[in-house]
């Protein structure tokens, strides 16, 4: 799994989360997913090359669903596009994660490995 270290962001700045986003107005789930990836790093994907992982319903902000897909074919290099929020872009194992990770991605992650398409988290 790839991951980014944040930094420069005001929140869980030097832990490990994937790289992620919010969608625009307008926006598929999907679309939002294919221009993260391309903004944060640099990379293009086809959208049938997205695979649907995980959903959350976290209690952070109100109740926010969470959205976690697998891609395993792209076009491009991976490159950290943000730089100012990014400090380095790693490859971890599922079963080796990485120690510092945002709370409720570390808990996607253990659903997704064990098969489980649907969480909840913080209520």
């Amino acid at each position: 799994m790839l991951f980014g270290q944040r930094q420069n962001t005001g929140y869980e700045d030097g832990a490990w989360h994937l790289p992620s986003g919010h969608l625009e107005a307008g926006e598929s789930v999907i679309d939002a997913l294919i221009r993260e990836a391309k903004e944060e790093i640099g990379i293009s994907i086809a959208p049938e090359d997205v695979h649907f992982a995980h959903i959350m319903h976290n209690s952070s902000s109100g109740g926010r669903m969470a959205f976690f897909f697998s891609v395993r074919s792209w076009t491009g290099e991976l490159e950290n596009q943000e730089q100012d929020k990014c400090a380095e872009l790693q490859w971890f194992s599922a079963d080796e994660p990485p120690d510092r990770m945002i709370d409720y991605c570390r808990a996607a992650m253990a659903h997704i490995v064990s098969g489980r398409p649907f969480s909840i988290y913080g209520w």
